[in-house]
């Protein structure tokens, strides 16, 4: 491992003289793409020579010690490379995992598609504590919450709700959310008492610029109707909702929440976009063999990630085997601790197999 980031030194220091050439320095293009090099290896050149340096400074401490040293120096030299010690093996640590390669999507924002699954109006419901769920944890990250589209069930629950996420690293922290959440609670509705279990499916989606997908007009079909809510809400006597169906692939993505169809339509072209980046992504993945195995259930939809259990009042994460009895406070929006466990156990398993 040591050799391959000393051979990133060397072409940090490949770069920093490329950089320094006046020829170099005129073609704002060709700079721009070694600066962007240059940032993306730095941290952990400064880690390397860090190391180096606490490697060196043991070396030195270790030979005062072997010397000969009175009692009291050589406590102290013994304290200090025990310091020392540790401090390596945390510079090697914070080395490692920079080594994965860190996914370039993280820091965007996302778009969130949560549809009710398997239990009628009570998934519906579930559907929609999820959606305040990551509201609040949103809110509490900084990041704006915008509803892009969504389908009411007519008591407080949705059918499907899409919303955007915008804030810087949305992405790295919500992308471990996808996947189908299981709920265990005692309906309103039910006057036995019988715990029911109902399902709701999330997909995290990062944002998509217009440049990044190409899209033909030609290749959309888009119809535009009359709005309507659940109980007659929101009914619009003009054609603002629009409906936009991607030919080629067959996507389908419908937004009535504005009263602008105009606002409806940017809406959806951009719910689009996230979804055909989404699937080259997803294309991408099932070409790597060991895809599945180098990561922690931000890959397939249909996984079964997490249950939210209201008679014992936990949550336990699947993927990883995490139980936490503090159900209250993560549909509040506490999910800190859950979605470290998980993006610590996601590292670890690619480093895993980077290292194999």
């Amino acid at each position: 491992m040591l050799e391959r980031i000393d051979s990133v030194q060397r072409r940090y220091e490949e770069l920093n003289e490329l950089m320094s050439q006046p020829e170099v320095a005129s073609d704002f293009d060709r700079l721009q793409e070694l600066a962007r090099e240059h940032a993306a290896i730095e941290g952990l050149v400064v880690k390397y020579r860090e190391y180096k340096s606490v490697i060196e400074s043991i070396e030195e401490t270790q030979t005062m010690v072997d010397q000969g040293l009175d009692d009291e120096m050589a406590e102290l030299a013994r304290d200090e490379l025990e310091d020392l010690q540790a401090k390596s093996e945390n510079l090697l640590q914070e080395m490692r995992l920079a080594l994965v390669p860190r996914d370039p999507a993280d820091d965007r924002s996302v778009i969130v598609e949560i549809r009710a699954g398997a239990g009628g109006e009570e998934a519906g419901l579930f559907a929609a504590d999820l959606f305040r769920m990551y509201s609040r944890y949103a809110a509490e990250k900084g990041w704006a919450t915008e509803i892009m589209s969504s389908n009411e069930t007519g008591i407080g629950g949705f059918k499907e709700i899409i919303f955007e996420v915008n804030g810087k690293g949305a992405y790295s922290r919500l992308k471990y959310e996808s996947g189908v959440h299981r709920v265990q609670r005692v309906p309103l509705t039910e006057s036995s008492g019988r715990i029911h279990t109902s399902t709701a499916t999330v997909a995290v989606l990062p944002e998509a610029d217009e440049v990044e997908v190409s899209i033909d007009p030609n290749e959309l079909r888009i119809d535009t109707f009359r709005a309507s809510g659940a109980g007659g809400q929101h009914v619009n006597k003009v054609d603002s909702a629009v409906r936009i169906t991607h030919l080629p692939s067959g996507i389908v993505v419908t937004c009535q929440d504005e009263r602008s169809q105009m606002k409806n339509r940017t809406k959806a072209m951009a719910v689009l976009r996230a979804r055909l980046l989404d699937g080259e992504r997803q294309r991408q993945l099932q070409e790597v063999t060991d895809s599945r195995r180098s990561q922690v259930g931000t890959g397939d939809r249909s996984w079964k990630i997490r249950t939210y259990n209201y008679p014992q009042g936990r949550v336990s994460d699947h993927r990883i085997g995490l139980t936490l009895h503090n159900l209250e406070s993560v549909l509040e929006g506490d999910l800190e601790e859950i979605i470290d466990a998980v993006a610590t156990a996601d590292q670890a398993k690619k480093l895993e197999a980077k290292v194999g």
